[in-house]
């Protein structure tokens, strides 16, 4: 009978530790060892910083979120009567040109009735202030775009260049809003043949239209 082969524990143990006999499983699991493992207290101090990051973050919005509201609040107080008050604004647009058109009269009956419609006018402009709408009458103050609207500008000996010389129709304001912008003509200084004494040696050019 054949010998059988040599399968002493000895010639087992020279076959596994040979490299070239190990398959790349056995040699991965050789060379391969165990990633280190993070310090768990690092870990929680990680954890931490990143829970009272995202804390912070969300109290922030909050903040914001209540602040806005109670701005949304303040101004829907504030601004609730805006349409009412232009229709009011229509009513003292008749009542100025009544004014202008009554001028002086030497008839007693006519300039009473004139000083009922300046009172009425009066009450009516304080009416609007203590609501928050302030009338803008800018004539002689210097052009605001922000508040004034240009719709013409004329040459004037006395005025300044850039300033109001005379309003066409009152502006109107309601806490930091314009309701209406005051419509007004303004100087573009002295022109030519005009003396500083205010008259002038020809007359007006044109007004050039300048509505912003």
């Amino acid at each position: 009978m054949s010998e059988r082969p040599d399968s002493t524990p000895g010639a087992d143990e020279n076959l596994f530790d040979d490299p070239e006999q190990l398959g790349e499983d056995d040699l991965a699991d050789e060379t391969t060892g165990d990633a280190p493992k993070q310090n768990p207290l690092v870990a929680a101090k990680e954890e931490i910083a990143s829970l009272n990051d995202k804390v912070l973050r969300l109290a922030a919005e909050l903040e914001n979120t209540r602040r806005r509201a109670e701005r949304e609040k303040a101004d829907a107080g504030k601004y609730a009567i805006s349409a009412f008050a232009r229709d009011l604004i229509s009513v003292l647009d008749n009542f100025e040109r009544a004014l202008r058109a009554a001028g002086d009269s030497e008839d007693a009956s006519v300039n009473n009735l004139v000083d009922g419609l300046r009172m009425t006018e009066k009450e009516l402009l304080g009416t609007l202030a203590r609501h928050g709408v302030n009338r803008i009458f800018p004539e002689r103050e210097k052009f605001d775009p922000n508040l004034h609207q240009a719709v013409a500008q004329i040459p004037h000996a006395d005025i300044p260049s850039g300033h109001v010389v005379d309003v066409a129709q009152s502006g109107f304001t309601i806490g930091e809003r314009v309701l209406r912008a005051a419509m007004v003509t303004v100087s573009s200084g002295p022109g030519e043949g005009m003396r500083s004494d205010g008259d002038d040696d020809g007359e007006l050019p044109p007004r050039v239209d300048t509505t912003v």
